[in-house]
């Protein structure tokens, strides 16, 4: 009978000894958020999709992901989805003209968003034109 009793003892203190350094560790943790320095300005975001110029590839590569569950955002140039499929080097000059002509009414921030337009919508800019599109989306 003894034995069991002190089974029970060393249970419970084996219990005791747990809550508290339960406790113990409880407190430590609200000490340090306590004291942790916290500015007020919480997560700061990284660049925007609106921002992306194209030289961060992990903006780019997030910018696309964000991209491929909206809408795809056309910028009056629809008749160009009649090229999807088509290689790079499988354009006419006067195919690739049409390029070109939405390409020069964009606005510089708008040379990105449409590159990903094109993309998303499987089409591949012409070899004529790519020069001048990576220079635009270099500036």
């Amino acid at each position: 009978m003894t034995t069991i009793l002190m089974a029970v003892f060393a249970g419970i203190g084996a219990i005791a000894i747990l809550l508290i350094a339960l406790v113990l560790l409880g407190g430590i943790a609200a000490l340090l958020g306590w004291f942790s320095k916290d500015d007020g300005k919480g997560i700061t975001e990284g660049p925007s999709c609106d921002t992306c110029d194209g030289t961060d590839t992990r903006c780019e590569q997030v910018c696309m992901m964000e991209a491929s569950v909206k809408p795809i955002e056309y910028f009056e140039d629809e008749e160009l989805d009649s090229f999807a499929g088509r290689r790079s080097d499988g354009y006419t000059d006067e195919e690739a003209e049409q390029f070109e002509e939405v390409l020069t009414t964009l606005r510089p921030e708008e040379v990105a968003a449409w590159n990903r337009s094109l993309i998303l919508r499987g089409i591949s800019v012409p070899d004529q034109i790519k020069d001048e599109l990576l220079m635009l989306l270099g500036n």
